[in-house]
């Protein structure tokens, strides 16, 4: 690992990491924010995953979820969105390849060498975290933005027992059924649709649920509201009777200030559970 800055903040520390993934084949970028607590010990975690575009550095930057997670005593992992460098396959879309791994474990080319973002983000960096920092991995929750709220719902629920929560913020609820989806899982997955289904939040919700309480958040000015199909979550929830709440923000739309609006629940709701595990 190789340390690229450490920052004093909120009493505690905000650093940016770099190390060899073997899972993606490449160098990986990660945020980790450790609170003033984890030097007297080890301390719960809370993961945020990115959406479309983004790099660690955007929720670290825009989310102000430190100040939260400070006062709650939690540490806040930042992971990339997708492996990245010269030899990374990727696309002229915005929406695919390098900033697009939208969390799956690509099977074929020219993705699958590099785009192993499940692997990643459920075995390699949990183990390295564990392996070097102050974290109490029997205390995790993990949160997500639109691409990242995905990713956030489908590991939770595909790994019971993982995560004590489970948030999202305009999460891709049913990519399987989206332009925001199909795309993506055809090129990551391949085009047998069957083989889909394990990373679309709205069928997971109606075949597993979530064994934990589940917070989302979405803004009814979202200019991506059509790509983002929320009501399919919110009626897999309500069928399910799970436990959890869909709450409508009237007047948001996709951005970092619609996020930084709510951190602060989102954060205290996962505080709220892993404190009491």
């Amino acid at each position: 690992m190789e340390t690229l800055s450490s920052n004093a903040c909120f009493g505690g520390t905000q650093h940016v990491i770099k190390h060899t993934s073997k899972a993606c084949n490449c160098d990986m970028t990660f945020a980790l924010f450790l609170p003033a607590e984890a030097q007297d010990g080890p301390v719960p975690v809370l993961w945020f995953l990115s959406g479309l575009t983004c790099t660690h550095e955007n929720a670290m930057v825009k989310a102000g979820a430190q100040g939260w997670a400070a006062e709650q005593g939690i540490a806040l992992v930042f992971p990339d969105t997708s492996p990245r460098g010269e030899d990374v396959a990727n696309d002229e879309a915005y929406d695919l390849g390098q900033g697009a791994g939208f969390y799956v474990n690509a099977t074929q080319q020219p993705w699958k060498p590099h785009f192993q973002m499940w692997t990643y983000i459920a075995d390699e960096l949990p183990a390295l975290l564990a392996e070097n920092f102050p974290l109490d991995m029997d205390r995790q929750a993990i949160s997500g933005h639109s691409m990242g709220g995905h990713g956030a719902l489908t590991l939770a629920m595909s790994l019971p027992g993982r995560f004590k929560s489970v948030s999202a913020f305009a999460p891709i609820a049913h990519p399987t059924n989206s332009d925001w989806g199909r795309k993506q899982l055809t090129a990551y997955l391949g085009s047998e649709e069957g083989d889909w289904a394990a990373h679309d939040a709205s069928l997971l919700m109606q075949e597993k649920g979530f064994d934990g309480p589940i917070l989302v958040d979405q803004g009814t000015d979202d200019q991506f509201l059509d790509l983002l199909m929320p009501e399919a979550l919110s009626s897999a929830m309500a069928k399910r009777r799970q436990n959890g709440v869909f709450r409508m923000q009237a007047g948001y739309d996709h951005s970092y200030f619609f996020i930084s609006t709510f951190m602060e629940d989102h954060v205290t709701f996962h505080a709220d559970a892993l404190w009491s595990a």
